[in-house]
């Protein structure tokens, strides 16, 4: 073969040899971790919670409360002096009512205590009289309302009040939106104002009405305030999300906290002078999410509002919530931080924080003294903005989407339950045993685990019964052929309070599938390989490893630099395989010559991915070829698949073409060199042409124009004056095996 084919031919070997894959591996079975915390959505618990270290334990019991939505939307939840009944305000029709809970904390019924002039009702409360104050939106005007009626009225300069907050001087605070004010109002001075229509916006009018401004910030909105046990007034801002702190008789604020696109969402003070705070950190606010529809701050819809409550929001929220601790004296913690979550209220339970949250309807916790967060059972509501405790370790939750109430009760005794999402095995699988890390406080007589499977990935449809799991002799929980790609687990018992199940594992057969040919390659004839000497092993194993040990790597990187050189008859085939379950795979590669039956096996049940052969002891002739493909150890003998593929086929030709005529003659200033020959089996590739003057010459095109033949006539042109002092010229005519036949033809001068 000319030698000007061996760069290319190199580069066409390493190229069939950089596709090689190992296919060494010796996982048969697979486990599926279960970890509670992450695997557990909080609408599948009951009496349960799952704990940021992957456990269950014990949690509260959420009952949603029958009784129809007593408005489109919830905005404020407000105590009532009755343990019984709370204040609820409402949009877009403006109303104010009572919900009254029956004694079972099963149901409630409402009642309309006032309805305003304006669309939403951000913040109600009850006053030592009896009375109410009201802070409305989008007209911002603050309301006293005695039996049903307004009795007083400002319309503020801002578009909207967030907040309400009563103080022990008998006096209010009003936190306003657009601008981002606080108002301090003189109940007395507003009572006797009466109803004032117009928007007030003279300074001297309003102190007339009881209304002088306590404080002020650059921020669009102040959504939340709250009296520290100081004296002074925490404020929390939206759109940035500051914190803010002002001086117990008003004035300029110091930030505690800087943020951007966030909103405060609630304030939590504490008797030793500590504050919780949660942020939401988002680009929508609390009242774009609960009415998608309306912008913040709005009246009424253009579109009308259909009466039929609508269904859950499902959508994936895209911000997080962060809960911070502003200790009385000490720098800001932060305590969770929680992604796809809005926390909207914050409350606490001994030592659990709760956090009444969405866009999911989750209600959520963080343990103080463990410094772990929790999830406990969630509302088939998306959104719960609301949390006012009922006392012996039950609140109150205000949801919204679809609008009602919950109970979330600490103190309710019953059987506990909780159900995973879809856990997916990646392929059909057959499942195996469910075994548990550690099983704390509880018997295992009293835990009943149950599993269904599917091949589909819809939640609803194409699920297998509950099959309940029976407990082994090894601590092992198994069912008795179950198969799918898809399972659920559900676990219920009834269980002490302080009862802890640590993760699980749930362990499968995967399908056995078929090995797959991904690549097969058969190198031009004619070169040999010295494979690279594996590296021996070394003595030190490192972490990484052990994690992922890369199988057959060594033996990949020694394939990929061996050296390739010229060596007439030898053939190279190689060949790249892959296995879906990382079998180990022995292959086979044989050749039958065109015309016999008998198959030579060159290669017999090797875990190497190449054949190399000298063809001079075959009869040149078309070869069929074939690898057969079988998995090995550690896959059981009964178990193992085979996969026969028919190959490419394979032309051995060792005979030189025959050169049917050659001529040089002189047309002018120049030489001709006209060369045509055949070849029984291969293509003709070209001349090469060799005067002996020194000048050496190449033609691959042929006469035609098209190299497709065993038979071609090639011809070169060469002027006089490159050739002056040459008396002979050697060509020789090759094809595709390498093969050539060579002539001298003498020049005439």
């Amino acid at each position: 073969m000319p030698r000007h084919l061996f760069s290319s031919v190199t580069l066409l070997c390493l190229a069939s040899l950089a596709g090689f894959t190992s296919a060494g591996a010796e996982p048969l079975s697979r486990k599926t971790e279960i970890d509670f915390y992450r695997d557990v959505p909080s609408r599948n618990l009951k009496g349960l919670a799952t704990r940021s270290d992957g456990r269950l334990v014990a949690g509260p019991v959420l009952r949603d409360l029958a009784a129809p939505p007593p408005a489109d939307i919830l905005w404020s939840l407000e105590p009532s002096g009755d343990p019984t009944k709370f204040l609820v305000g409402t949009g877009p029709d403006g109303r104010i009512l009572e919900l009254t809970l029956d004694a079972a904390l099963a149901s409630f019924t409402t009642r309309e205590i006032a309805k305003l002039d304006d669309p939403q009702v951000f913040a109600v409360r009850r006053l030592a009289d009896g009375a109410l104050l009201a802070g409305t939106s989008p007209k911002g005007a603050l309301h006293l309302i005695r039996d049903g009626a307004s009795v007083a009225r400002v319309a503020l300069p801002v578009d909207s009040i967030f907040d309400l907050l009563l103080l022990n001087d008998g006096t209010a605070l009003a936190a306003t939106g657009n601008p981002g004010r606080i108002y301090r109002i003189d109940l007395a001075k507003l009572t006797a104002a009466g109803l004032n229509p117009e928007k007030t916006t003279d300074a001297a009018v309003l102190a007339e009405r009881g209304v002088t401004l306590f404080g002020e910030i650059r921020d669009r909105n102040v959504r939340r305030l709250v009296a520290l046990s100081d004296g002074r007034i925490a404020a929390g801002s939206s759109p940035k999300g500051n914190l803010y702190a002002f001086p117990a008789a008003g004035g300029p604020p110091v930030i505690l906290q800087e943020n951007r696109d966030a909103e405060v969402t609630d304030l939590l003070p504490q008797p030793n002078g500590d504050l919780f705070a949660t942020f939401v950190f988002t680009t929508t606010s609390n009242e774009a999410r609960l009415t998608p529809s309306t912008p913040a701050g709005a009246g009424t819809p253009a579109a009308p509002r259909d009466p039929t409550p609508p269904p859950a929001t499902i959508e994936r929220f895209a911000g997080r919530s962060t809960v911070m601790l502003y200790p009385a004296k000490g720098f800001p913690e932060t305590i969770t931080t929680r992604a796809n979550t809005a926390f909207y209220r914050l409350a606490r339970h001994g030592d659990t924080l709760l956090f009444a949250g969405g866009e999911q309807g989750e209600v959520a916790g963080y343990d103080l003294k463990a410094r772990l967060p929790l999830t406990y059972a969630g509302s088939a509501s998306a959104q719960l903005n609301g949390l006012a405790p009922l006392g012996d370790g039950k609140f109150l939750i205000l949801r919204n989407n679809v609008p009602g109430l919950a109970v979330l009760d600490f103190a309710a005794e019953g059987p506990r339950e909780a159900e995973t999402r879809r856990l997916d095995f990646g392929v059909p699988s057959l499942l195996g045993a469910l075994r548990f890390d550690r099983i704390r406080h509880l018997a295992e007589s009293a835990l009943t685990a149950e599993v269904r499977v599917s091949n589909g990935t819809d939640d609803v449809e194409g699920w297998t019964p509950w099959t309940p799991l029976a407990p082994g002799t090894d601590s092992g929980w198994r069912a008795a052929e179950l198969r799918g790609r898809h399972a659920k687990l559900r676990l219920k018992f009834s269980g002490p309070a302080n009862l802890e199940i640590d993760r699980a594992a749930l362990h499968t057969l995967p399908q056995n599938r078929r090995p797959v040919l991904q690549d097969f390659r058969i190198v031009a004839p004619g070169y040999s390989m010295i494979p690279a000497r594996e590296a021996l092993p070394s003595p030190a194993t490192s972490l990484s490893q052990l994690i992922s040990p890369a199988k057959d790597e060594e033996r990949r990187r020694s394939l990929l630099s061996s050296q390739i050189m010229m060596t007439p008859g030898s053939q190279i085939v190689v060949w790249t395989l892959a296995d879906p379950d990382g079998d180990t795979l022995l292959s086979t590669f044989s050749i039958r010559r065109d015309g016999e039956t008998a198959w030579i096996d060159l290669v017999n049940a090797s875990k190497e991915n190449h054949a190399q052969f000298d063809t001079r002891n075959l009869p040149d002739g078309i070869y069929f070829t074939r690898l057969l493909i079988e998995e090995t150890a550690p896959r059981p003998v009964a178990e193992r698949l085979k996969h026969t593929v028919e190959t490419d086929n394979l032309v051995i030709d060792n005979t030189a073409p025959t050169l049917l005529e050659a001529t040089a003659r002189r047309s002018g200033e120049n030489i001709v060199v006209s060369v045509s020959g055949r070849d029984a089996l291969s293509l003709l590739e070209g001349i090469e042409v060799v005067f002996n003057s020194g000048l050496r010459e190449e033609v691959t095109q042929p006469a035609d124009g098209v190299r497709d033949g065993r038979e071609e006539t090639f011809t070169l042109e060469v002027p006089l004056a490159r050739i002056s002092n040459a008396t002979s010229v050697e060509v020789t005519i090759y094809d595709a095996a390498g093969n050539g036949a060579a002539r001298r033809l003498q020049l005439t001068p």
